[in-house]
Parts: structure tokens; sequence; C-alpha cells
């Protein structure tokens, strides 16, 4: 599903959420169960009972039946040993995955201290295994949800999982997590229905993909955090806290500095390691994350070998930062992964909400500024592509005139949308030339012109009110890509537009904060996409997310034609009426010139020491899947030179 889709990519803003919530939007379009049930009691044989099935499939049937041993993609045989060793940029406080703000690397660490409902399956396109939930039910038109849990189902102190910790967890992450309660505003009851089964009933029917996100659920103990800590105060699931939490997945907190370290160490006699779904995974003994402010200090750590994985994010280092011994003795494996399974936008994000941005022509001569050409011949040796659509990279992504059903779609929005969303294909500006700069820049005046502005003393001024059109783009200190290279190679021709332009460069905590209460002018930001988008297209772009701190509407978009095809989106009824409405949904926030898009490729680059064994193939939608399907190799490990194997 989409939430686990945000993998690691080479953005130059990490903002993404497969390491985090293995990875972070909600939701495929339209689930469809597999047609293999489990099998059922004469009183589930009633046509009045629910018909329990082992998994969710996006697409169509399963590929896995009830009884599968394993999936394909893993290695049954794959030894449980060794360490690993992760770098990290910026910092932690906190260690409550039920409250907003749990990002980094902490958050995919969390993804293995608790475990979901159910899982993905990474050779597949959508489609969703139990975990805690062993077998899953919904009526025909989607109005609710029922999963039942495993008796076997632990906690790691040895207490059972029960319909109550689902309950409390839900109402935990509503309650407390603007961004995942986001997807839960349709449930409007969730209750006990049996002695192991949870209900969700929705609002209204027809939201197909609500089974699948309600089977993302990450649970809680309960008893846990209603209980005390060793001091006897009280815990509070609404507060942050660095006490180790407990968990019921295949890892635990081992040890941690706050700020600097955490180590994750698998748990010996996990409920669930001998389940069919996880067999050949979390292969590691310990995980330790070590946390970083300085993206250049991080990749001297690897260098030095004192961390084992890196993911590079910068095309410049990627083309000239990897020259050292280890990688010409083949100690260090350089290695790019296909990402197949998503689509990206990533951009200069306006804040709308601030009047300077409401004009739509000054926000359009901010992108006939913007020189893409030039700067990725200078900074990026050539390696990425300009991006076009919020769907860049998969074929949700409009292109040419609207036709068809997508032509249906957006018919009844003609009065509320640009008129060049029926007669004009979106194209962004075309630099590297002197030529082509020029002539930019023109159009870029023009526009302004037509806004409103003049120039005045070479600073663009709003002739109604005299004020100077001043900018201020927001960076993190922690960015590993070195974007504020490219903001400072953009911000002169900004100026030449006669645009005042500073650059603020602030720490992780401030710059989330910021963000949460959309304290800012422009920032770059980046929408990582699923293949099968939904739900979380709200939380993105629709008008009640531009008024909930917390979300991903940086822009604060308030339109009601995109409101409206959110909702197509979201009640597609078929495969062809969700590309159809994605499309429209990508033509009109293009046409709209909320963003300056900016650049990608679909290639995953990473170096890791040749310490660690993998299958192959990998699974065709995980990227590297790294580290959850490989395992240490102590053949590998004794070549490149490493004492200690086990922790």
């Amino acid at each position: 599903s989409s939430t686990q889709r945000l993998a690691s990519r080479r953005f130059p803003l990490r903002l993404t959420r497969r390491s985090i919530l293995r990875t972070g939007t909600l939701a495929a379009l339209f689930p469809v169960f597999g047609q293999a049930p489990l099998p059922a009691t004469p009183a589930r044989a009633q046509s009045s009972e629910p018909q329990w099935r082992h998994g969710l499939s996006l697409f169509g049937d399963l590929k896995y039946p009830p009884e599968f041993r394993h999936f394909d993609y893993v290695n049954p045989q794959a030894p449980k040993s060794g360490r690993l060793r992760l770098v990290a940029l910026g910092t932690f406080d906190n260690f409550n995955q039920a409250i907003a703000g749990v990002r980094g690397l902490f958050a995919a660490a969390a993804g293995t201290i608790c475990d979901t409902l159910m899982v993905p399956s990474l050779d597949e396109v959508s489609a969703h295994y139990g975990l805690i939930a062993e077998a899953v039910s919904h009526p025909p038109n989607f109005a609710s949800t029922s999963f039942r849990l495993r008796a076997a189902a632990r906690h790691h102190d040895g207490k059972p999982i029960t319909v109550e910790d689902v309950i409390y967890s839900f109402e935990a992450y509503k309650k407390y997590n603007p961004f995942i309660g986001g997807f839960y505003r349709d449930v409007v009851r969730v209750e006990q229905s049996g002695e192991r089964e949870v209900t969700f009933t929705l609002d209204s029917p027809g939201n197909r993909e609500m089974p699948v996100i309600l089977g993302q659920l990450r649970v809680l103990p309960k008893h846990w955090w209603e209980g005390s800590d060793a001091s006897g105060k009280k815990r509070d699931i609404g507060a942050t806290t660095l006490e180790p939490p407990l968990g019921n997945g295949a890892y635990r907190i081992k040890e941690f500095v706050p700020g600097r370290m955490v180590v994750c160490g698998r748990v010996k006699d996990y409920w669930a390691k001998d389940l069919n779904i996880n067999i050949g995974r979390d292969n590691f003994d310990e995980i330790r994350y070590e946390y970083f402010r300085d993206p250049t200090v991080a990749l001297e750590t690897f260098k030095a070998d004192h961390a084992d994985w890196r993911i590079e994010n910068s095309a410049k280092d990627w083309a000239t930062a990897y020259d050292f011994p280890a990688v010409n003795e083949k100690r260090v494996i350089l290695e790019q992964f296909p990402q197949r399974d998503r689509g990206i936008m990533q951009a200069f994000a306006f804040n709308t909400r601030r009047d300077k941005f409401k004009d739509a022509r000054v926000r359009r001569a901010f992108n006939f500024a913007f020189d893409f050409e030039e700067m990725n011949r200078q900074f990026f040796f050539g390696q990425y592509k300009r991006i076009n659509s919020y769907f860049d990279g998969t074929e949700l992504a409009c292109s040419g005139l609207p036709q068809g059903e997508e032509l249906n779609i957006l018919e009844p929005l003609r009065e509320k949308v640009p008129p060049e969303v029926f007669t004009t294909p979106y194209t962004n500006p075309v630099g590297g030339t002197s030529e082509n700069v020029r002539a930019n820049l023109r159009e870029g005046m023009r526009l302004m012109r037509e806004a409103g502005y003049e120039v005045r003393d070479h600073k663009q001024a709003n002739v109604r009110t005299g004020e100077v059109l001043s900018v201020e783009i927001l960076s993190v200190t922690s960015d590993p890509s070195g974007a504020e290279r490219f903001i400072n190679f953009y911000k002169p021709s900004l100026v030449r537009l006669g645009i005042d332009v500073t650059v603020r460069r602030v720490d992780d905590i401030q710059y989330r904060n910021r963000l949460r209460n959309f304290d800012f002018d422009i920032i770059i930001a980046s929408w990582p996409q699923s293949l099968s988008p939904g739900n979380e297209q709200g939380d993105l772009w629709s008008s009640r997310a531009a008024d909930t701190h917390g979300s991903r509407n940086y822009v604060g978009i308030k339109n009601p034609a995109v409101d409206a095809l959110i909702e197509r989106v979201i009640f597609a009824k078929s495969r062809d009426e969700l590309v159809a409405a994605t499309r429209a949904l990508d033509r009109v926030l293009l046409w709209n010139h909320y963003v300056v898009p900016q650049f990608t490729d679909d290639k995953l680059c990473a170096a890791r020491w040749d310490r660690y064994g993998r299958p192959d193939p990998l699974p065709e939608y995980g990227g590297a899947a790294f580290p959850t399907v490989w395992w240490w190799d102590a053949k590998r490990a004794a070549k490149t030179g490493v004492l200690v194997a086990d922790p």
C-alpha cells in the first residue's frame, strides 16, 4: 500500500516513509479479497456470516494460498546472526510512535518493535497477508471491516494481544497523530465483535481501500501504556517519552543514548518468528542506528567502516565521493536498485496560506526562473530528469490533452479549473542556454506584471500596497543532499526577476515544528506516490488537510475541484477509473502551479560493506528490501575484514 511505498530514493530532501511507517501514505485503491478463504466452520458457512480470508489483494487474486510456506523472495534458510550498523541524519527525542513527530531511522526501528494487523507482500502489487490478524472480512459494500486476531499473538512480556489493544491503538493514533489519524476519519465506530474479533464501521459505504488502511494499524500494548514507569509515574500515550516501550514485534530497544544512538535487538522468542510471512525475514541479531547532524560526517563514518550500509541521496557524492580503497578492493559494493512501485513529486513548495503566493501567476513566474538544465549539468552530472507530474514515473501521470474517461471526469469541473487543463499539455520551462534563460525571465516578468507587480529599484513591488516581494526558503541542516547548493544556484535567477530571497537553515526539530505549524514561505517538499493512490491524497491536497497541523498539505491547497477529484480517486470502482481520475487530479494540480517541480531518477543508490547475503532475485517491488530479507554472511565478512560477527 502507499504507506509502505515511501522508500528512500535519491531525493535532495528525504521526506520518506518506507523507512518510517514502512514507508507513509496509506493505501491503494480498490481491494478485492483473494479468492481462497480460510476453511469455514458450519456457522461461518451460512450466507449471513462473514467470509473470512487470509489476505487482501488490490488487483485481483492473491498469489499465495492460505497455507503457503513462505514468500518466494526470501531465503528460508537465512542465518539469524550478526549485527548491522546504520547511520541516520538528525536526531530523536521520542520513542512514542503514537504521536506525531516520530521520524527518521528511529521510525524504521519503531516499525520492527510493534507489529501490524497485516503485512505487505513485496512481489505483488498491493497485496497483504495476516500478521496479528489471522483473517479479515468485509461486506460487499465496504461499509465495515473485521479482523480476527491470532490466539498465539503476544506482547514481549508474554501477555496476549487483545481486541482491547487494537481499539486502544486505533483511538490513540486517531487522537494524537494527525497524519495517521486523517486516514481513519471515516471510521465512526470500532468495537469487539467476537472473542478475538474487532470490527471497524465507516460513516458511509464504498471506500474500497479502508480494509488495507486498517490492516496497517500498528498495535500497541494498552496495559503497558496505562501502567506506570519504574519511578511510579503514570505513562501518557499523548506525550513524548524516552522510556523504551513494550512491543510485540521482531525487535526491542536494547540500549540507547538520547539523540545519538539506538540499538535494537532481535527478540529470540518472538511470537510470530515461525509464521509463513516472517520466514526468511528479520535476520540480524542487532541493528544499531547512529545519528549525525552533519551529512559529511555521516559519509566519512561509512567510509571509515563505522557503518555498514548507506543510501546516497546526492548525485554529486554518488559520482565523486566513493573513490576510496575499499571500493577499489571490492570490499565496499556500490549498487543501484530499481524503484518500480512508486512515483514522485519533489519541488519548491509555496505556502499559499500567505497572501504573496495566492496568485498562480506569481507562482508560475518562479518556475520560469528555475534553470534545471544548467543546474543538472553543474551539480548532478546530468543524472536527473525534470519532474513533470505529481505521479512522475507511473502510468498515473497525465500527458497530452485529457481524453476519454479523464475528460468525462473533468468536464463537470470546467468552470472551477484553469482553462489550460483542457487546451494545453503541461510542460515546464526549458533552460540550459542563455537564449532560453532570457526568454524565460521575460515571461516571468510578464506574469508578475499581470499579477499586479512592477519593478521599483530592481525589486518586484505590489502596485497596490507597495510591498516588496520578499521570500524565505527554509532548509534543514541535516539534509544529506546539499540542497542549499542548488537553492543558492536558484536564488540569483529569482533576484534577477526582482524577488528578494533569503535562505534559512534550521535544525531538525525546528524544521519539523515549522512544517507542522505551516510556518514557512517556501520549502523543498517531496510527495512519494504509490501505484494505487487513494485516501492519502486527502492528506496531501484537500481543503480539510490545509487546516490540519501535521498534515502533508504543506502548500495549503483549498480548491473545490481538487477536493472533488480526490473523492473520485478514493471511490473509483475500477482500475481504469482510478487511472483516469488520478490523471485528472494530476493535471489540475499542475495547472494551478502550486509548486516549482524539481528532479528525480528511478534508482535507489546504495553503498555497503560486503558482509551481507541476499536473495536472488530481490522482490520486484521492494527496492533493495534492505535489511528486511538480507542476512549476515560470515564468509563475506571474513574476506571484507571484520573481527566479531555476533553482538
